[in-house]
């Protein structure tokens, strides 16, 4: 974004401009975009605060709003240039969600992100329109069309939101719809082998960040207050913890990782569970990590180092599907390409970038990845299989294609790998984390023994 239009405009809803923007015609995630943004731009925790919640917000209702745009614009949404298309979705998010914002306040302040005058003046009188004739912006019918209306009321896909009706009573469809739309806190992961849960809470409490420990994982820690420039506080860059969601966590102890193991993470992009695997072993093993890209190996060398764990980590480019190695491991640990349903709290811009298309594409990764890999559980050694979704065809219908196709696999219950609480997120022998049900990303990760 040009450095006049920061200048005009109210520094966090430029910023979230920026990103919904680089979002819209980028693969980007909006929580990098946005750590990076807030790491190196000095705002004050209130704008700190505005800025994410403008940036998840817009995006969570997006589908709701583009909706109710449709109603109030004359010209397409898709014909309009993306920054006059984001603003009217940041605007209209402000008018409609966020009650401590005047109308006025929210509708100056999105144009002021838009230094052309006829594209301001268009959005000024959309937006405008919406607070004056409020009675235009309605739902569809829920008697005539009813997978419709959660689509459109919920902002999540038409597509989605039928298989889910498929599979669940309307009552817990809305609260799974409902949860998807409430930005998750952020969650740390203490390096066990440099410090410990009380003593990083202690640090960053010194420096105005408030935490809890993390309900489920041992390890965690979940910002309560002031975390938006953590990515820069000494305690993060001196490698005491990582960012790494609490669900995330709970996949590295299932793989029940132990001194002396040599463990291969087959996807190990971006590094979080390859870090946890080799703080699990110590400094007593090896985590052998296959990224595609010569880019991710050398940022997840470089944060191996900044933890470290550079001793134990062997970063490799590889593909899994085909590995460069035939040597066996004790642990293989497989979180594999996936949709990413489960994390759409977490990435809300994926669930207008999926289709009902990418399920079967996915499990065919998946299933091409594993059999590419799993020659290389040794005999007695560990698979653990993982993905941030919940879908069928990508959880066990994936994981018993695989038994058939490696009949001495066989899965165990992991259990007593977990604390006491989270032990009871075992569901049917693998752990099944939900967002409505537990306030967690949406996991599934099954053990399996290679018996011979």
């Amino acid at each position: 974004m040009p450095g006049r239009r920061l200048k005009r405009a109210a520094p966090a809803r430029a910023i979230a401009h920026e990103i919904l923007g680089r979002v819209e015609t980028s693969d980007a995630f909006a929580d990098v975009l946005l750590a990076h943004r807030l790491a190196e731009t000095p705002l004050s925790e209130a704008d700190q605060r505005l800025t994410t919640l403008l940036t998840y917000g817009t995006l969570a209702w997006q589908g709701r709003l583009d909706h109710h745009l449709a109603q109030l614009a004359s010209r397409p949404l898709e014909r309009l240039d993306v920054p006059v298309r984001v603003a009217l979705r940041l605007g209209l998010f402000q008018l409609l969600f966020l009650e401590r914002v005047p109308a006025y306040a929210a509708i100056d302040s999105t144009v002021s992100l838009l230094p052309q005058r006829g594209a301001a003046g268009f959005v000024n009188a959309i937006l405008r329109g919406a607070t004056r004739e409020p009675e235009r912006l309605t739902l569809p019918d829920a008697e005539r069309e009813p997978i419709r209306r959660l689509a459109v009321e919920w902002s999540h896909p038409a597509w989605l939101v039928e298989r889910w009706a498929a599979e669940m009573a309307p009552e817990p469809l809305i609260a799974r719809l409902a949860a998807d739309n409430q930005a998750p806190r952020t969650a740390l992961r203490v390096n066990r082998t440099r410090t410990t849960r009380s003593a990083v809470a202690e640090a960053l409490a010194a420096h105005g960040v408030a935490t809890e420990p993390g309900r489920w994982s041992p390890d965690a820690l979940v910002v309560a207050r002031g975390g938006a420039r953590l990515r820069t506080h000494p305690t993060y860059t001196a490698g005491d913890f990582s960012f790494q969601s609490e669900a995330s966590q709970l996949v590295g102890l299932v793989a029940g990782a132990e001194a002396g193991m040599h463990a291969l993470d087959a996807c190990a992009a971006p590094g979080g569970k390859t870090t946890h695997l080799a703080e699990c072993l110590g400094g007593r093993g090896l985590v052998v990590a296959l990224d595609p890209h010569g880019a991710g190996v050398r940022r997840l060398a470089e944060r191996a180092h900044q933890l470290g764990l550079g001793d134990t980590i062997r970063a490799v480019v590889g593909d899994a599907r085909r590995p460069p190695t035939t040597r066996r491991f004790d642990l293989v640990l497989v979180d594999a390409p996936c949709s990413g349903l489960g994390t759409l709290r977490r990435h809300p811009e994926l669930r207008w970038r999926r289709t009902a298309d990418d399920l079967p594409r996915l499990a065919d990764i998946q299933r091409e990845v594993l059999q590419a890999v799993a020659p290389l559980v040794r005999p007695g050694g560990v698979l653990v299989y993982a993905v941030c979704t919940d879908t069928p065809e990508e959880t066990t219908a994936v994981v018993r294609d695989l038994v058939a196709h490696v009949p001495d696999l066989a899965a165990e219950n992991p259990s007593a790998l977990l604390p006491a609480e989270a032990a009871a997120l075992i569901s049917d022998g693998a752990l099944r984390t939900r967002p409505d049900l537990h306030a967690l990303d949406g996991f599934f990760a099954v053990r399996l023994r290679m018996r011979r």
